[in-house]
């Protein structure tokens, strides 16, 4: 006996993949919003952070400050992108969402608490973006 998929499946589907992707779009805006505010930060004023002299990965703040700034503008670009759902907003998103994890376990000893908190959520950007498949959605 065959199986079919009724329509309610189908518009379920569709329902979980765009609220996925729409919750990835606000949280990669998001994070990308305080990557730049925290990378000016950085830039401007080298007093705000804390310098910790005895850790392996040494970064001078100004350029630690620029590398934020691009990636916080990537990642708005591409979070602004995933309201629409295109393929290429889905893996620049789970690219620059890694980007991110990494450049905050870079800095995970200088503010730990902050630092797992934005690896988490590039995890869940990760993962929602990961989550649906392309069949599921729907062409604007």
């Amino acid at each position: 006996m065959a199986t079919s998929h009724s329509r309610q499946d189908q518009t379920t589907k569709y329902a979980w993949t765009a609220g996925l992707t729409t919750f990835a779009a606000v949280m990669l805006t998001i994070s990308g919003l305080i990557a730049i505010f925290r990378g000016i930060m950085g830039i401007a004023q080298d007093d705000v952070f804390l310098v910790t002299n005895n850790y392996v990965f040494e970064w001078d703040l100004t350029g630690w400050g620029w590398l934020h700034v691009i990636l916080g503008a990537i990642a708005v670009i591409i979070g602004v992108g995933l309201f629409r759902a295109p393929m290429w907003a889905r893996v620049g998103g789970v690219a620059i969402a890694a980007l991110i994890m990494i450049a905050n376990f870079l800095s995970l000893p200088y503010y730990p608490v902050w630092s797992v908190v934005t690896i988490a959520i590039s995890g869940f950007v990760i993962w929602a973006l990961c989550v649906g498949r392309r069949d599921d959605m729907r062409e604007y």
